[in-house]
């Protein structure tokens, strides 16, 4: 039955990177970074605040996004991100401030599930289109998070109709050794070395247990989706539900517990925004979900795709946020430069998208060469740009789920 599922997903055995590739690309984006900082003088292009700032800015979207690849992955389009965010934040300000954030995080996790559900009843249950549900989820969301707030927080102390009162973030902490070894490295200023030492300093120092707990659970979204029985079945249901309903699979019972993760994850992403930010606010949420469904789409329905989309996303955030123009001009740049390798690269297979991008990397020298700063009103824009700019350039690579979207009915197998 193993076999057949695997037929029905459309499973293929493709060449993965190996460690030693992984680590030399790595080594390869540092090394960017590094040229860049000493061209330009930004120095926030490699710091390990810059990184800090970015993890902040990437876990949300990466959450909202894993909850979309969930729901994908089952054939359910899940536009309702937005909503089951909001949901999230609001149950994470709750009980966040009566009980702590941990009991924050849990509630979230809950209101982002209920959410989830309604999804799954509308679109699996009572065949809604899918888009159609995932809007009314989150104008619902919207408005149902406006109410209860409205309800819950009018007259507390510190909080108000469009705010909880004060939460108490979860503590910091540091791995010990590794961060202690990165900031001296990153003190000492050397080459390369100390962009090294920055990132990784970045990455090993005020640490939340949220953001341990979401990287850990990108591992096991991978592991359980693509290394056992019940994730093949959950796939299978994404690519064509009417054979695996031929091998017995019961498709409504994947697809609802995958959207109700679906949601409870995009829940757990708001709870995150509460955390970082100490409180509920209405609006918080700024369009994070829809982000994440972009960042879902650019890492081709996997987990490690979407979690390079986020950080994507994450970084150039950051650097709008901490040094404004000036690094966001050296990440025009970059931009050029890496457009410019990819058009060689695509010369002798598309041939149109190479002329594409090499007129997109003149203009953006151009604009560094006769500019020495962005304009603030821009920079605002730079992680959407950004964003749009890599979809448009491997949408062409991208695969959906085969049954993704379309609305399915038990016994039409035959």
């Amino acid at each position: 039955m193993t076999e057949l599922l695997e037929k029905a997903t459309g499973t293929v055995r493709k060449v993965r990177p190996t460690w030693p590739v992984v680590l030399l690309g790595v080594a390869a984006v540092i090394l960017l970074l590094a040229v860049l900082r000493e061209i330009t003088g930004a120095q926030d292009v490699a710091s390990s605040g810059t990184v800090r700032a970015a993890i902040r800015a990437a876990m949300p979207i990466a959450l909202a996004g894993l909850g979309g690849l969930w729901s994908e992955r089952s054939g359910v389009v899940n536009i309702g991100l937005e909503g089951m965010m909001i949901m999230g934040t609001f149950g994470a300000g709750w009980a966040g401030y009566q009980w702590g954030m941990w009991a924050g995080v849990a509630f979230a996790l809950l209101f982002g599930a209920i959410a989830g559900g309604l999804h799954a009843i509308a679109t699996v249950g009572f065949g809604v289109d899918h888009i159609v549900s995932g809007v009314a989820i989150n104008v619902i969301a919207l408005g149902a998070g406006q109410y209860l707030a409205g309800l819950a927080f009018t007259g507390k102390q510190g909080g108000g109709p469009t705010q909880s009162p004060p939460v108490e973030p979860m503590s910091t902490f540091d791995i010990p050794g590794i961060s202690n070894l990165a900031q001296t490295l990153e003190s000492k200023h050397w080459f390369f070395v100390s962009d090294l030492g920055a990132i990784v300093l970045g990455l090993t120092s005020r640490l939340t247990p949220l953001v341990i707990g979401g990287l850990l659970l990108f591992v096991l979204t991978w592991w359980v989706l693509w290394r056992t029985t019940f994730g093949l079945r959950v796939r299978s249901c994404g690519e064509s539900p009417e054979a695996a309903e031929s091998l017995g699979v019961n498709v409504y019972f994947y697809k609802y517990v995958a959207v109700i993760i679906s949601g409870a994850l995009a829940g757990l992403a708001g709870a995150f925004l509460v955390n970082d930010s100490t409180v509920y606010r209405e609006g918080q949420t700024g369009g994070r979900g829809y982000i994440g469904l972009a960042a879902m789409i650019f890492g081709n329905w996997r987990p490690g795709g979407l979690l390079a989309g986020s950080s994507l996303f994450g970084y150039t955030d950051a650097l709008r946020l901490r040094s404004g123009g000036e690094s966001v001009h050296a990440l025009v740049l970059l931009l050029a430069v890496l457009l410019l390798f990819y058009a060689i690269y695509m010369l002798r297979t598309r041939r149109s998208q190479a002329l594409a991008s090499v007129a997109l990397a003149v203009g953006l020298l151009a604009i560094f060469v006769l500019t020495d700063e962005i304009a603030g009103d821009f920079t605002g824009m730079t992680p959407y740009l950004t964003t749009l700019l890599v979809l448009a350039l491997f949408s062409q690579r991208l695969r959906m789920p085969k049954a993704d979207g379309q609305v399915y009915r038990k016994g039409s197998a035959g």
